[in-house]
């Protein structure tokens, strides 16, 4: 059976009604996947509060303020802080070209449809503009900032879970708060995760990064440009079979070492097997492929079918319907 996603270009600079309205539309979905593990498992409002406080004392006053939005509930409060949240688990493959031509981020989002928001966000919260696709109402899966910096995540193909926050919160504070790559890798060096994750950061100067954090063990930070579903070696070996995440890291490293590769060719690359994904059924299909310039400010949201181009000085509210069937794909 097909199953159909809407993603929205959603422009409001400042949170307001249309953030509200997000919230309104989502927030019974995210409530029952907040508590699908008994409410006991979740941490009380104040050790969330705390908790952000402590590590991202400066997006406490963002955090206030969507929580007024969202209604000043308790539940939705814990919730948005994203502080030990429920186990969740996705694909995804990222790389970067840096060259003295080429300087760009490609991801591919794999994920089930159904559980995806589909918002890409133009917000300016705090000092940066941030263009980003949302998580968890306002985390991020991948975005860019007006200085430039990048960010993607990937499951880390760990099943450990621990004490720290979801990975889309995370991200989110990079853009917020951060301009260069070295900035955000002492944030990740920093800021503790529930779960494993990769991380993949670039910035308009070309420099980047792939952060492989974890709950149990320090935040590994090196200078690699590929990320795909494991962290140095296999450790869940029924995840990385059923994902490929070997195939399609060493496609991503036969790519972005060639001379040869031009920005095209690493597109193109996404839009094709091992990368591009099909399996819809078990939740390992590619739901999109995004593409950040980080010196232009410009994104490219792409689908077999379709494509949109936003950057900072062109952003068009819009919607956009995408079906996925397990070998095709197509807008309508």
């Amino acid at each position: 059976m097909d199953k159909q996603l809407v993603f929205r270009t959603v422009h409001e600079p400042v949170a307001g009604e249309k953030w509200q309205s997000l919230f309104d539309l989502h927030w019974p979905a995210y409530e029952r996947w907040y508590l699908s593990e008994s409410e006991r498992e979740r941490p009380g409002y104040l050790a969330c509060y705390n908790a952000l406080e402590r590590h991202m004392p400066e997006l406490v006053p963002t955090y206030e303020r969507l929580c007024a939005f969202a209604g000043g509930g308790d539940l939705a409060a814990r919730m948005l802080s994203l502080y030990r949240p429920p186990a969740y688990i996705t694909g995804c493959s990222q790389a970067v070209l840096a060259r003295a031509d080429a300087n760009l981020l490609v991801r591919n989002y794999d994920y089930p449809p159904e559980l995806c928001e589909g918002t890409i966000l133009y917000s300016h919260w705090n000092e940066r503009r941030v263009i980003a696709m949302t998580d968890c109402l306002w985390g991020v899966l991948d975005g860019i900032n007006d200085r430039g910096l990048s960010v993607s995540l990937a499951f880390g193909g760990r099943t450990v879970v621990g004490d720290g926050f979801g990975a889309p919160i995370i991200l989110r504070y990079l853009l917020e708060f951060c301009d260069s790559t070295p900035e955000a890798a002492k944030v990740l060096a920093r800021v503790p995760t529930h779960m494993a994750y990769n991380i993949t950061v670039t910035d308009a100067q070309g420099h980047y990064i792939t952060a492989m954090i974890a709950p149990d063990r320090p935040a590994s930070i090196r200078r690699v440009q590929v990320a795909t579903n494991h962290q140095r070696k296999i450790e869940w070996y029924a995840h990385a079979l059923a994902s490929e995440t070997l195939i399609r890291e060493r496609q991503l490293s036969i790519l972005v070492s060639d001379d040869a590769t031009t920005e095209a060719r690493l597109i193109s690359a996404f839009a094709a097997p091992p990368l591009y994904r099909s399996d819809y059924r078990r939740g390992l299909g590619t739901i999109y492929t995004s593409v950040y310039w980080p010196r232009q400010g410009r994104v490219q949201f792409r689908w077999p079918c379709q494509s949109l181009d936003l950057s900072f000085t062109h952003f068009e509210e819009t919607t956009l319907g995408i079906h996925y069937a397990s070998r095709a794909i197509h807008t309508a």
